[in-house]
Parts: structure tokens; sequence; C-alpha cells
């Protein structure tokens, strides 16, 4: 327990049946960088049960928000998603994650590729000013089954640009493209797809792919992260390996919970 908090919940908002987000308190002394994760949980049997989430709040926000699916059979979520008000979770002490702005090579434009709550690191790299400082343009593309799982649409597109420090910032530089695979969308298929088709970056009028101009980040499930990082390999971009800053980073971390 020595290397756990313990925080009171202050708000549960349940998206759909199966998406959920969360915020609780914030003890002082946790310190954490944008797009990093750490480990949440709750008491079971008397012990911690503790999964992997990534931090959609900012680091310099007095709360912390987290996006959770619900695994009917899950040994966390199934019961995490009936969290209350008021309840306690447990918060690892221990941020940590691959999601880093700055352990890739300098470049023009950033992607950030997220499927489903691989979106949760990308949540709270918008909100670092730093990001707008050393990229022209931030690309944050959300892929989803349906519609209604374009939970945080109304953050991105509206609350944000009004943000009063670096709402200039988000108007002129960032670009969200959401994409959806099971029901009729104006951006239809999966990100792989509507990149190596070309379509996406005609869509948000940028011009193709360029080892010297672009940069990456990829987060969602196992599948749509091993596609992913194959295909922009592919393409001749690079992974970052340790200290070896290349042109992509990959979170790896998360499993189904």
């Amino acid at each position: 327990m020595s290397e756990l908090h313990q925080e009171t919940v202050t708000s549960v908002h349940h998206w759909t049946d199966r998406l959920f987000t969360f915020r609780t308190t914030r003890d002082s002394s946790l310190r954490f960088r944008n797009g990093e994760f750490t480990m949440v949980g709750i008491e079971v049997d008397g012990k911690p049960l503790l999964r992997a989430y990534s931090m959609t709040s900012a680091n310099y926000e007095e709360f912390l928000e987290f996006y959770s699916i619900k695994v009917p059979d899950g040994p966390l979520t199934s019961r995490l998603q009936h969290i209350k008000v008021g309840d306690k979770v447990y918060v690892s002490k221990k941020p940590t994650g691959s999601l880093l702005w700055d352990h890739l090579r300098p470049g023009r434009h950033l992607y950030l590729l997220s499927t489903g709550t691989g979106l949760a690191p990308f949540l709270s790299v918008i909100k670092d000013p730093d990001i707008y400082e050393n990229f022209e343009k931030v690309i944050l593309a959300h892929g989803c089954r349906y519609i209604n799982e374009l939970t945080y649409e109304t953050l991105i597109t509206h609350e944000l640009q009004h943000n009063e420090f670096f709402g200039d910032s988000i108007r002129s530089k960032l670009i969200y493209y959401p994409a959806v695979t099971r029901e009729a969308f104006r951006n239809f298929g999966r990100l792989n797809t509507l990149i190596e088709s070309g379509k996406l970056m005609t869509d948000i009028g940028l011009p193709a792919l360029s080892v010297e101009d672009d940069r990456f980040m990829v987060c969602g499930g196992p599948h749509m992260l091993k596609t992913l990082s194959g295909m922009l390999a592919d393409l001749g971009f690079g992974e970052t390996r340790r200290s070896d800053y290349r042109e992509f980073v990959v979170e790896r971390a998360f499993v189904d919970k």
C-alpha cells in the first residue's frame, strides 16, 4: 500500500453501456507527464486490484480523470463500472509510459492515432501547450465502432477551443479526425486503411506522409497496435526504443481490463 495513494471519486459519467469516465481527487505529491499512465484500482478481498490507466487529465489539473471500457467479466472493470461519488480508489504513485512527444525526432506534424479508450492519453497530450510550440499541426485521429463512442468530441471541438491559455493554439494547430467502422459516417473505415489510401491526409489538407516531417503516437488494442506499427514500419518510419528516438512511439502497456 505504500506505493499507492487512496483517492476519492468526485464524479462518474457513463457515456454508453460500454464506456465511462470517472474523476478523483489528486494527491498534491503526484507528478506525471502528459501521455503517461498509472495503476488504478479498488480493494477486492482485502487487496488492491489494479490495472493500467492513462490520465485523461493534464498534469497541471488539480484532479485525476480516467476513461474506461466496461468488460462484463473483467476482474476490475466489472466492479469499477459501479463506483459512485465518494467511493475510494487506489492510484499508483509512479506514473510512466511511452507516449511522450519529446521521445520523437523533431518534425512538423504530430499524428495521435487512437482507437476506443486508447484516446485517453491523447486527451492529456492535446492539453499540453508544449506540443503546439514544437509542431505545426497536431492531428488527433480516433477510431471507434459506432458514432456514440466518439465520446469526447464536444471537449475537443468546442471546450478546448476556448481555453484561456492555449485556445488560440488549439484553433490554429489541432485537427480532430473521428472515424467509425460499423455505421455510416463521413470518415468510414479503420485508421490504417484511411492512412494507406491517403484519404485521411487528403481530408485534413496535409500532404502524403513523409519520414522527414511526420511523427506518430499510437494507442489502442493489441491488433490495432500491431497493424499500425507494422504499417508505419513498412512506410519507412522507425519506432523509438529507449533513448534511440525515431519517428513513432507506441504504448503497449494495456490489455483488456
